[in-house]
């Protein structure tokens, strides 16, 4: 199972955006989801997660911002990020945690920029 990860790209201070997770496939017993960010030269740090049961967690500097969802139906995870700021600049990954296997998704990148 491959996941895709796309809806990134360059938008205004106080803009908003939306990634995407697509799974190529079916993932079972999944425990946790999850987006990540990474600032250049830094490590990738988590800012949302998504229990197997639905629960959320966020990090300080999204919480209120960003939402974290997912469709079953189309094997999607979401990251609706509003109110951009120029820091939220970042290379953005997801990553879905099962019983047996964590799938990262390929970077997209977020340009917060006027």
């Amino acid at each position: 199972v491959q996941l895709q990860a796309y809806g990134g790209g360059l938008v205004q201070p106080g803009g908003s955006l939306r990634l995407s997770c697509a799974a190529s496939g079916s993932i079972s017993n999944i425990r946790l989801m999850s987006w990540h960010r990474q600032f250049p030269g830094q490590q990738r740090g988590l800012i949302a997660t998504m229990t197997g049961t639905g629960n959320t967690l966020y990090a300080d500097s999204v919480k209120g911002r960003f939402t974290i969802s997912r469709d079953n139906a189309k094997s999607t995870l979401y990251l609706q990020m509003n109110n951009l700021r120029p820091n939220d600049t970042a290379v953005y990954f997801c990553l879905v945690q099962s019983s047996t296997a964590n799938y990262w998704g390929q970077e997209t990148l977020v340009t917060v920029s006027s």
